[in-house]
């Protein structure tokens, strides 16, 4: 689903961008453009990103194999 209509960026964009370490809304306005032209899609994207940073696969510590 597009989030961000001025850029089209959409919902997976911004999970992949928080997946790779974007924790604000400021990452993802720096990385993907998201919320700098109109400013209409901050509060949509704020929630796929914090929906995203609470999923259980981001929250699972990462194993190293040695």
């Amino acid at each position: 689903m597009y989030i961000c209509l001025c850029h089209g960026i959409t919902d997976n964009q911004i999970r992949i961008c928080a997946q790779a370490g974007a924790r604000t809304l400021s990452d993802l306005s720096g990385r993907l453009g998201v919320a700098t032209q109109c400013g209409g899609c901050a509060s949509a994207a704020c929630e796929v990103l914090d929906e995203t940073l609470q999923s259980p696969a981001l929250q699972a510590p990462i194993q190293i194999a040695a």
